[in-house]
């Protein structure tokens, strides 16, 4: 399975997101999975390489990618269960090309104005991406929502998901929480990491969603 990480605005958890499904679906030891690194910044590479460096954890293979994926991806798919890739918070050759081998896209949203002003966008090329990759399914995640149950802003943010069919609203959410940048800091997933909050939303999101 391909599944496409990608949205229309930066900052928006993918990369944090990418190395804790696929760092969790080979925890599970009956998939295997590969990162490709197709967003510029190459952030996961760095992590991966720092991560040469952690003793007692298992390999999260990484490769980077860039331009035309769509061949690429789909050879990687052959030889792997799961080929989670990350592509740049905008409107890129990486993304477009991705979608078109991509069995799943997933895009993480911080539930604020400034990102759901993407989503209008982001459902029109997703949905022109599906006339071309007809097999491919489309989910948006409320990622970093804040923790404080009296801050109604993911409930508000919901509402307004709902009005982009194209683009399915995932139930499980991902919280603002800061063992999410403690654990990639020190290049590891939160399930080498002792925080079991953080642990269950990468657990429920992926078995909503993925398996």
């Amino acid at each position: 399975m391909i599944v496409l990480i990608g949205s229309q605005k930066g900052g928006v958890g993918k990369s944090t997101m990418a190395v804790n499904i696929a760092g969790y679906l080979i925890l599970k030891k009956k998939k295997t999975a590969i990162i490709v690194d197709a967003d510029d910044q190459k952030s996961i590479m760095t992590w991966f390489n720092d991560r040469q460096n952690v003793e007692g954890v298992p390999q999260i293979p990484v490769v980077a990618a860039s331009g035309k994926i769509k061949e690429t991806l789909l050879e990687l798919n052959r030889h792997y269960d799961y080929v989670i890739v990350d592509t740049a918070g905008r409107d890129s050759a990486e993304l477009r090309s991705g979608l078109l081998a991509a069995d799943l896209f997933i895009s993480p949203l911080r539930p604020s104005q400034m990102d759901l002003d993407t989503i209008g966008y982001l459902s029109e090329m997703f949905s022109t991406a599906q006339e071309y990759n007809e097999k491919v399914k489309g989910h948006i995640v409320l990622n970093l929502c804040p923790t404080n149950i009296f801050i109604n802003e993911a409930n508000e943010a919901a509402e307004v998901l709902s009005e982009y069919p194209e683009l399915k609203l995932v139930n499980n959410r991902l919280c603002d929480r800061k063992i999410y940048r403690d654990a990639w800091g020190e290049a590891l997933t939160v399930h080498e990491a002792s925080n079991e909050k953080a642990q269950h939303e990468i657990e429920s999101l992926v078995t909503e969603v993925i398996l």
